[in-house]
């Protein structure tokens, strides 16, 4: 990874790697590289490629929360961006402040994109738009603490952030409730520059495996168009270029189970990938038909490796993304049409998932493991050798492929076809609200309406999660859509949410209430969910 000279040398580089950066230290970083860049401009060294907005929004502790665009020529709109004809690429770092890496590798390659880059030589900021939130969670990076307390499976720096937000919410798992400053601020994001690309950086806490970083695609099978897209064809050829180009080598994301101590066990293993729910960010982007790609850099190397093994992993993605923009942007196009003319022709289209568990293992294939060694201390005692390994145990950097079943997709388990639309009562207010920050279509209807024949859900169980999970019990909810014969015209007042839109799929997990990560999930209407009620939200079908 270039180091850039001394003056533009980040924080985490004059350190020599032992001290992340602070959110005050990211914000004049990112304005000083923005300075400069436009001094260069203003100077006729090379085209203005990079400048920093702060109005993305505030954090829950009152941090407001930068991020920078980077274009060659320069653009200063998302209006501007798409009338460009390049894809926009949105690359989030910092989600869970103690996976620090993404933060720096992203200052860096800002740096040598936006403002060191020579004015005369090919750059994918030709190609392509790319937005940057270097420091997602703010309040997060700056709870500091030693990385015994806050991330006891990493190899350093010893002072990092913790995981949640100043809410004490995991920002991973609300992109659905939206419960979060933060998620709201990128749900507004997504619906004002609809980025074609979304990028989000990770460090996995999990297994001891042989790769620098894993990574995976949109997980949901609701995620029809760019998943698959994503998938067999973006990612194999990162993975190539990753070995080829940048001598790391990397894999789908995954841990193993059971879990396994390589080099000291022997038991058959399975690699299995995490949730597909849409409450992740990677999978909640390919429900708005869009390519996403989730970064996970190996928590056991050391800083300075994870750093340098996910700024060349962003740089291949941008490389790829620039080679293959046209394809992306007829991709992601076809995927908005193709949902909106299924709605416009009930029971012609596919079905959607709404629900859905692992696949089987699609294949015993070789999984790059590292043997850790026993070592003990005088006496016999067991000692902590390295940082984020167990005591007694040390790493070898013996590795080897180890054949083992691969579980990285999942299935359908229950499926429908979109309707015409969902009817919302006029008082549901916090659907409305939550409808509105993801960017969902509706109108209002001003008479009473007749639009189609009604079905109501009839409620059979309702289940409830003992456990408390981001301050919810969440809920599984099962019944029947069936349709109303005393019902007559939609009446005034109701929203109407068509299904016919881009965002049709995402409307649908949301508004279904057997969907296993909607608004039923997440108790948005707990008073009503009663067995023998019906359900508040009406779905509209064609006239039989």
């Amino acid at each position: 990874m270039p180091s850039g000279n001394s003056t533009l040398a980040t924080p985490a580089e004059r350190s020599g790697y032992t001290k992340t950066t602070p959110y005050d230290s990211v914000v004049a970083y990112l304005h000083r590289l923005s300075q400069r860049a436009t001094a260069d401009s203003a100077a006729g060294r090379r085209p203005h490629a990079m400048f920093v907005e702060n109005t993305a929004g505030t954090t829950s502790e009152g941090r407001p929360l930068p991020y920078a665009i980077l274009a060659r020529p320069m653009v200063h709109s998302a209006r501007e961006a798409h009338e460009s004809g390049r894809p926009i690429v949105y690359v989030e770092a910092n989600i869970h402040a103690g996976e620090v890496e993404g933060k720096e590798a992203m200052l860096a390659l800002m740096r040598d994109l936006g403002v060191l880059a020579s004015p005369n030589a090919p750059s994918v900021l030709d190609s392509i738009v790319l937005i940057v939130e270097p420091i997602y969670n703010a309040d997060g990076n700056d709870h500091f603490a030693p990385q015994s307390v806050n991330r006891t499976e990493q190899n350093g720096p010893e002072i990092v952030g913790e995981r949640a937000n100043g809410q004490h919410l995991d920002l991973n798992r609300d992109f659905i409730k939206a419960e979060a400053p933060e998620t709201r601020m990128t749900l507004g994001m997504f619906r004002d520059w609809d980025p074609d690309v979304f990028v989000d950086l990770h460090t996995t806490d999990g297994s001891f495996h042989g790769y620098a970083l894993t990574y995976a695609p949109p997980l949901d099978p609701a995620a029809m168009f760019t998943g698959p897209y994503t998938r067999d064809s973006l990612l194999p050829m990162l993975r190539q270029r990753m070995h080829d180009r940048d001598h790391f080598e990397v894999f789908d994301y995954g841990n193993f189970e059971p879990e396994r101590t390589p080099g000291i066990d022997t038991a058959r293993h399975t690699w299995r990938t995490y949730d597909a729910r849409p409450r992740f960010g990677t999978n909640y982007v390919g429900l708005r038909n869009r390519v996403a790609i989730l970064s996970e850099a190996y928590s056991h190397d050391p800083f300075e490796r994870r750093v340098a093994s996910t700024y060349a992993f962003v740089r291949e993605i941008l490389s790829l993304i620039a080679e293959r923009r046209s394809q992306i942007l007829r991709l992601n196009a076809s995927a908005d049409s193709t949902v909106a003319d299924w709605a416009s022709h009930p029971g012609q289209g596919a079905a959607v998932p709404i629900r859905s568990a692992f696949a089987p293992e699609r294949a015993i294939e070789p999984v790059l493991t590292e043997d850790l060694d026993r070592v003990a201390g005088p006496g016999g005692d067991t000692t902590l050798t390295q940082p984020g390994v167990p005591r007694g145990l040390r790493r070898s950097g013996r590795i080897h492929p180890v054949p083992m079943a691969v579980v990285d997709r999942f299935t359908p388990t229950l499926t429908d076809r979109l309707p015409l639309a969902y009817a919302v009562p006029a008082g549901d207010t916090a659907i409305l609200r939550l409808l509105r920050l993801h960017g969902i279509q509706m109108r209002q209807l001003a008479s009473d309406t007749a639009l189609g024949s009604a079905e109501q859900f009839h409620i059979d169980s309702v289940t409830l999660d003992p456990t408390l999970f981001q301050g919810h019990h969440q809920a599984t909810v099962a019944g029947r859509w069936l349709r109303s014969t005393s019902a007559g015209p939609v009446p005034a007042g109701t929203w109407l949410v068509p299904a016919n839109q881009p965002l049709g799929v995402l409307a649908m997990y949301l508004l279904d209430p057997r969907s296993d990560d909607g608004i039923a999930t997440w108790n948005f209407l707990n008073p009503e969910l009663v067995p023998g009620r019906v359900y508040s939200v009406v779905r509209l079908t064609p006239p039989r």
